[in-house]
């Protein structure tokens, strides 16, 4: 084994003792694992679908959010993306993209004092608007930017 599988592989497990601990201990219950997870928000089809399953809503005002993606993105399999605010009491951020197929990307749950930003990598099947969504007390807000994809990164 190389080691770099080797370090993966102990990775693997220490992560899934660790939650096996924290079952058993009684510190997180089975049916928590599985919680937080958005699975018909996921399986949405269409943006405003999307948006009431992992919103609950589709009305968002424009907000203090910033959105950093490339204006073309050479490669729609890994579009790098960044969303952060300086909002106060933001306690939940998705990201969406209008023209795929499953439009929410990803979605977090921020606790109490985390820093309201996060950097991901995602997919895009062609040129789109990318929406981020920010929770700021009982409101979302949301900001838009758009992303063209292209072959090669030559425009169009």
């Amino acid at each position: 084994m190389t080691s770099n599988k080797r370090r993966v592989f102990l990775k693997g497990t220490l992560a899934a003792g660790t939650v096996g601990v924290a079952v058993g201990a009684g510190l997180l219950a089975p049916s928590q694992l599985l919680a937080a997870w958005p699975e018909s928000a996921f399986k949405a089809r269409g943006y405003d679908e999307a948006l009431k399953a992992a919103l609950g809503t589709t009305d968002m005002p424009e907000g203090d959010i910033e959105i950093s993606a490339p204006e073309i993105a050479e490669n729609g399999m890994v579009v790098p993306v960044t969303v952060e605010t300086s909002m106060s009491d933001v306690s939940e951020m998705a990201l969406f993209v209008v023209e795929n197929g499953s439009p929410l990307t990803s979605k977090y749950l921020l606790g109490a004092g985390a820093v309201p930003m996060f950097a991901t990598r995602i997919k895009m099947g062609e040129s789109s608007d990318v929406v981020a969504a920010v929770k700021s007390g009982d409101t979302w807000y949301s900001a838009t930017r758009e992303v063209k994809v292209t072959i090669g990164g030559c425009g169009g």
